[in-house]
């Protein structure tokens, strides 16, 4: 079954959700195949905190937890907060789902410093944690039992390869004197699989540069936001900008307000392309630039690419104002999620799931393989 038709089985529900704040309940919603186990697990609860509702990707997250809690007959929740900024409000919900006794928690931090005193609860208490998306890391050691996540180091380090061809004829004729800067747009410097991302998309073009592009590392300069610039990052070049950059927070207007920033800059840093690692900075760089359709006619030869899916996105890569976009399996991580979870509660063994990344763009987002993935 494609996501598209997952998520039309439980559209009514996520918007209630949205609206609401209502918890979305698994349990009683059993079909016939799955009444033994519903009667078997009727006292297994687990509870899933996501990072937002805001995108798209959380409610295809959802839909694949739900999914995997009706196969297995627990009750679950899902909820997250307004946006990917409100980190108390996060929280606040791991608070109110330990007071409800869970038989095992998904968890995907906004900050795992907030919730370290919640963490040791659950450590305390033998409840496990299931890390999902970016999972939790720096976690007190046995909070967290598994994660089910993209390697998102990897899939960013895609991201490179695909656009390092595009530009590599101006990367080898850059020089001091006519510098090229690559920008490395994220979301924050505090999400795991978001700052996993930018170090991916980073080093990985540094690297392609010193083997490829003709130029030494000493003729790289990394810049922007220190979350970003590595102990071993090359910072005394001039030919070769990468500048890492992050919006003064996660919400979608300080995404766009710093993407226009960007785009001003274009043709005075000869700035030859932006990987946006998320659907955030997606939606930032398209509110910019009137949903992509500037990026070919005031910033020609401009090389894009993104990270996940959703309606605008898949536009604007269909369109072609985007060179390509990573996406995930944001259906298996919920699911996976969700199975790690009940496995653990069972007291089965449970490891690490990555659940993978590939390329999209005009030419293969209706291939079988891929069209799966792209969720609206």
């Amino acid at each position: 079954m494609s996501i598209s038709r997952r998520m039309g089985m439980a559209l009514t529900t996520a918007v209630l959700f949205v609206a609401l704040a209502i918890p979305v309940f698994a349990h009683g919603t059993q079909e016939s195949g799955s009444q033994g186990a519903a009667a078997s697990n009727s006292k297994i609860f687990i509870p899933m905190i996501s990072k937002g509702f805001e995108f798209q990707y959380w409610q295809t997250v959802m839909h694949g937890a739900q999914a995997a809690a009706k196969k297995l007959g627990v009750q679950m929740t899902f909820e997250g907060p307004p946006t990917e900024a409100d980190i108390q409000p996060q929280v606040q919900m791991f608070v109110n789902a330990l007071a409800k006794n869970p038989s095992a928690i998904c968890l995907a931090a906004l900050d795992t410093n907030s919730v370290m005193d919640q963490l040791n609860e659950a450590v305390r208490r033998h409840i496990p944690i299931i890390g999902f998306d970016s999972g939790v890391p720096n976690a007190p050691k046995g909070a967290i039992y598994a994660t089910a996540a993209t390697n998102s180091y990897n899939a960013a380090g895609l991201a490179a390869d695909k656009m390092f061809p595009v530009i590599k004829d101006k990367i080898i004729a850059a020089t001091a004197s006519n510098p090229v800067t690559i920008v490395d747009f994220n979301q924050d410097a505090t999400s795991q699989s978001v700052t996993d991302r930018g170090k991916g998309f980073r080093d990985e073009m540094i690297k392609l540069i010193e083997t490829q592009g003709n130029h030494p590392a000493s003729d790289i300069k990394v810049v922007g936001n220190p979350a970003y610039i590595a102990a071993d990052s090359p910072t005394s070049g001039s030919a070769i900008i990468i500048d890492c950059e992050v919006p003064a927070s996660p919400k979608t207007t300080d995404a766009t307000n710093t993407a226009q920033a960007i785009l001003t800059r274009v043709s005075s840093n000869h700035i030859l392309g932006i990987f946006c690692s998320n659907e955030g900075t997606v939606t930032g760089l398209l509110a910019a630039s009137n949903d992509g359709t500037a990026l070919p006619t005031q910033y020609p030869g401009l090389v894009v690419v993104g990270f996940d899916a959703g309606k605008a996105q898949k536009a604007a890569v269909r369109a072609k104002y985007f060179l390509g976009s990573i996406t995930q399996d944001p259906y298996m991580i919920g699911y996976d999620s969700m199975e790690l979870a009940y496995k653990a509660v069972k007291g089965e063994p449970v490891a690490n799931i990555d659940t993978g990344a590939k390329f999209y763009n005009y030419a293969n987002m209706d291939q079988p393989d891929i069209a799966q993935l792209l969720y609206d």
